[in-house]
């Protein structure tokens, strides 16, 4: 079997090729043979070969400044780019709700995009989904985290421990209604891109004219409402299980 360089120092202790390893074993052969006299080879002899290090692991400490930022980034990462990868399908099923008639299945949907916009028109309302859920990925995740602390806090060890499935679920629901605030807008200027040709090319002229058409908060307070009874419970359980 074949050896790295490095493996093969692992295999030997440290001591046989250390300075100090070295000093001892030249001083037992000068004892057993006090004749035997230093070369001049080994008396320049000064180099040292390191011992061999394990490669040092950075943890980072749970509920530390560092542990929020990795829950943040790890929200944005795993919602905004799984939901921007699926954007053609939901834009098919968007299509679908409003106009079932037109896009009578996805199959058929598919078929009437790709001859009436070409392939790009697959993504329309990327930019505004891939925002749109990394936001709420970001606040999800995030603040389920601190919730779920300081809900757990609150309550003390003993009743923590207790209730620790109210505890989750309710560090869940506080998350989730910070997350859609944060995804609503986003998302109401998607689905007016992706289901009203000519309204917008995207997130950049899109949300100024939602903004000056229906108000600051305007359709994005409906659509709140009704993604908040659409999809509370299930996103309840979603961070539930993910714990």
């Amino acid at each position: 079997m074949a050896f790295s360089e490095n493996s093969r120092k692992s295999l030997i202790p440290s001591f046989l090729y250390s300075s100090k390893g070295m000093a001892l074993d030249r001083m037992a052969r000068r004892s057993s043979n006090p004749s035997l006299t230093l070369t001049q080879p080994e008396k320049a002899a000064s180099f040292v070969v390191p011992s061999p290090n394990e490669p040092s692991s950075k943890k980072i400490e749970m509920y530390s400044p560092q542990f929020y930022a990795a829950c943040t980034a790890g929200g944005i990462l795993s919602c905004g780019l799984t939901h921007m990868a699926v954007t053609p399908l939901d834009l098919v099923k968007c299509n679908m709700q409003i106009d079932p008639a037109k896009y009578k299945s996805i199959s058929s949907g598919f078929g009437v995009l790709l001859k009436e916009q070409g392939v790009r028109g697959f993504f329309r309302g990327w930019v505004p989904t891939l925002l749109g859920y990394s936001a709420q990925g970001a606040c999800k995740f995030g603040f389920y985290e601190f919730f779920k602390k300081y809900y757990s806090d609150i309550a003390g060890p003993e009743y923590a421990a207790k209730y620790k499935t109210l505890i989750y679920l309710a560090g869940s629901a506080s998350a989730e209604v910070i997350a859609d605030v944060a995804l609503c807008p986003f998302e109401a200027v998607k689905v007016r891109v992706q289901t009203q040709p000519g309204f917008a090319r995207g997130m950049s002229d899109g949300f100024p004219k939602f903004v000056k058409s229906e108000g600051v908060l305007g359709w994005a307070f409906h659509l709140y409402v009704i993604n908040m009874f659409n999809s509370f419970g299930y996103l309840l359980l979603d961070l539930l299980w993910w714990d």
